[in-house]
C-alpha cells in the first residue's frame, strides 16, 4: 500500500438521506459507556472492502436509503455492496459489487433502494480518519467518530482523505448467493391486513434465529410458545439503536431487573410486550427482561428490512449457533481468498 495522499480525497456532494463513516467498530469501551458502532450489515461491509483489496476492517461509508453523490479527487478504485439500487458513474449505470475505477473529477451516484436499506462504498486503500477511542465508527447519539470527530453524519462539501491506493486483486463479481446473503425477502407485507399478514409465504417472512439467555425463565412456556409461533412487523420505530417490532404482547414474571451489559442483537422485552432487538448503536446498559439474543448473521439482514416488513422468531441452541457462524466463515473465507489472498489468511468477517 503506498503512502496516504492528503490531496487525494473523495468529495461528498449530496450525503443523501444519512451517510456515515464506519469501520468495524468500537470495541472494549463499554465501562466508558461507548457503545460499539460499526456497520448494520457486516457482510456488505467486508465484502466492500475485500473487492478493493483493503483488509476487512477498513473505514467505508455506510449509506442509508439513497441519493449519496460523491466526487473524486484523484484516480482511485471503489466498491459498492449491500441494498440492490441504481448506481450512476457520471450518469451512466454501472454494476454494485464490483471494483469500479474513478479519474479525477468523476463523480459517482447511488440512487434510491429497491432492496435493502444500507448500501456500502469502500475505497481501495481506505480513507484516512482519525480515530476516536481506538475506532473511526460514527456513532451520533454519543457524538464520537466520523470524520470530524464530533459524530456528525456526512455533509455536502465534506473532504474524506484517502489513505493510499492498496494492490488490487485479480477481481470477478461475486455470486448473486453472495449479493444477496444480508438482503430481507424481496416481497413486502406492509399493506396486507392481518388475515392476509398470517397468510402470507413463508417467504416473505424474514427469519430471526434467536439464541436464549439466562433470562428466559422469567417467560412461561405458554409466553415463550406465543414469543416464538407469532410473526412481527417491524414498526416504524427503527434505526441504528435497535428495531421495535409490533404483535402479540408478550408478558413475562419480572419487569424490572438489575441492569446490565447488553449484547448486539439481545431481545428486551419492555413493559407493553412488543419485543426490541437492539444492534449497534445500542445503549450499553439495560434492565429490561431479555430472552435471549439474534444471530449476528440475521441482526444483518434485520438491519436491511424496512418498517411494515414481518419477521419471526426460532430458536436455535449453542450447538446450532456454532454450526450456522462456521459454516458462514467457511462459505465467505474461500471467496475473499480468491479477491485478496494476503488478508485471508488472517481475517475473517464481523
Amino acid at each position: 500500500m503506498t503512502q496516504p495522499n492528503h490531496s487525494a480525497c473523495l468529495k461528498i456532494i449530496s450525503p443523501g438521506t444519512l451517510s456515515l463513516l464506519q469501520d468495524a467498530g468500537r470495541f472494549g469501551m463499554t465501562a466508558l459507556g461507548l457503545t460499539q458502532g460499526g456497520p448494520l450489515d457486516g457482510h456488505s461491509f467486508a465484502w466492500a472492502n475485500a473487492l478493493v483489496g483493503n483488509p476487512l476492517h477498513s473505514t467505508v461509508i455506510e449509506h442509508s436509503i439513497g441519493g449519496l453523490i460523491v466526487q473524486a479527487t484523484a484516480g482511485c478504485t471503489v466498491a459498492v455492496t449491500g441494498a440492490v439500487l441504481p448506481l450512476l458513474l457520471n450518469g451512466k449505470a454501472v454494476a454494485c459489487w464490483q471494483a469500479i475505477s474513478l479519474k479525477a473529477g468523476d463523480e459517482l451516484e447511488l440512487g434510491y433502494m429497491t432492496q435493502g436499506l444500507r448500501a456500502y462504498l469502500a475505497v481501495s486503500g481506505g480513507f484516512a480518519v482519525a480515530l476516536q477511542f481506538g475506532s473511526c465508527a460514527t456513532v451520533m447519539r454519543e457524538g464520537v467518530g466520523g470524520l470530524h470527530q464530533d459524530g456528525s453524519k456526512l455533509a455536502a462539501g465534506d473532504q474524506i482523505p484517502l489513505a493510499g491506493q492498496a494492490t488490487l486483486p485479480a477481481l470477478t463479481t461475486p455470486s448473486s448467493q453472495i449479493q444477496q446473503f444480508s438482503l430481507p425477502p424481496l416481497a413486502s407485507v406492509a399493506a396486507l391486513t392481518g388475515a392476509e399478514q398470517k397468510q402470507a409465504s413463508a417467504s416473505t417472512v424474514l427469519s430471526l434465529r434467536l439464541l436464549e439467555g439466562y433470562q428466559h425463565h422469567v417467560f412461561s412456556a405458554v409466553e415463550r410458545a406465543r414469543f416464538y409461533l407469532n410473526p412481527y412487523q417491524v414498526s416504524s420505530h427503527c434505526d441504528r439503536m435497535g428495531y421495535k417490532l409490533s404483535g402479540s404482547a408478550i408478558s413475562c414474571s419480572s419487569r424490572a431487573l438489575l441492569s446490565e451489559g447488553i449484547s448486539l442483537g439481545a431481545v428486551q422485552i419492555p413493559p407493553d410486550g412488543q419485543p426490541i432487538v437492539l444492534l449497534n448503536d445500542r445503549q450499553t446498559l439495560g434492565g429490561y427482561p431479555k430472552i435471549g439474543t439474534v444471530l449476528s448473521l440475521d441482526c444483518w439482514r434485520l438491519a436491511q428490512t424496512p418498517p411494515g416488513s414481518l419477521v419471526q422468531f426460532s430458536q436455535l441452541d449453542s450447538y446450532q449457533v456454532h454450526n450456522t457462524l462456521a459454516l458462514y466463515r467457511a462459505r465467505f473465507a474461500p471467496a475473499t481468498k480468491a479477491f485478496h489472498p494476503q488478508h485471508a489468511a488472517t481475517q475473517e468477517p464481523l
